[in-house]
């Protein structure tokens, strides 16, 4: 059983007079230890294919299951849940709070966890802050770190629950090219050498280049879905069929 099975998703957002329908009979799946990239002109639903694999948002119609659970039926509380047991969200702007230290912001998903003493909170996130390379700087706050020190205690904060998955949303964008490679070199260590399953949105192609899958979109649709690299640049750049 795949980690990660879609059939036939749409999504569509009623807007009054108009429809949009940003996501088109998407059908893939994702096994476990992958490291899939979404790419794709802006508006092509990539956004949206990855609020709704991380189970922020609801399809409007098919099937998500999620680890053999169906995603689509369940209510929102149900959904968060599903969020804080198996899934860590990397994103763009680090979304640290700015009074806190870095080893409190990585403790927070596990506040919402049962049977965690304060002791294993402090413990957990200084380990996976220290696993970033940060174990020097728990005690600092967000302005006292670089953008590339903030984002790697967003991913430490990300991967406290030991999710199943990790999912980023332009996680490089914006960090300069040296940050960004460290923070990518993090990223595909933890799937080589820890078996995550990555799961990163981008328009950057060197960022792309990383993931060992490559699915394009295209006006709600996988227009590709390849290991070939090259070729997914291809058609991503082609003119579309009318």
């Amino acid at each position: 059983m795949a980690l990660i099975e879609l059939r036939d998703v749409r999504r569509v957002y009623d807007l009054g007079e108009v429809e949009v329908h940003a996501l088109r009979s998407v059908t893939l799946n994702i096994e476990r230890g992958e490291y899939v990239a979404l790419i794709g002109p802006s508006g092509s639903g990539k956004s949206t294919l990855m609020n709704t694999l991380g189970c922020l948002d609801r399809p409007t119609h098919g099937s998500y299951l999620l680890d053999g659970e169906e995603i689509v039926t369940m209510s929102r509380d149900q959904r968060a849940g599903i969020r804080n047991r198996q899934l860590g969200f990397v994103f763009q702007n680090f979304n640290l709070l700015n009074r806190t230290s870095a080893v409190e912001n990585v403790e927070l998903p596990l506040l919402y966890s049962q049977g965690i003493s304060s002791r294993q909170r402090r413990q957990r996130a200084t380990e996976q802050l220290q696993k970033v390379g940060l174990g020097d700087r728990l005690y600092h706050h967000s302005s006292q770190l670089s953008g590339g020190q903030q984002q790697r205690v967003a991913i430490a904060r990300a991967l406290v629950n030991c999710p199943a998955i990790l999912m980023a949303d332009e996680p490089t964008g914006n960090l300069d090219s040296k940050t960004s490679r460290e923070v990518i070199g993090i990223f595909r260590e933890l799937n080589e050498t820890e078996g995550l399953t990555v799961i990163i949105v981008t328009h950057d192609p060197a960022v792309a280049r990383n993931a060992k899958r490559t699915i394009v979109l295209r006006d709600g649709e996988v227009v590709a879905d390849t290991h070939d690299f090259q070729r997914a640049l291809e058609i991503l750049n082609s003119e579309p069929v009318d």
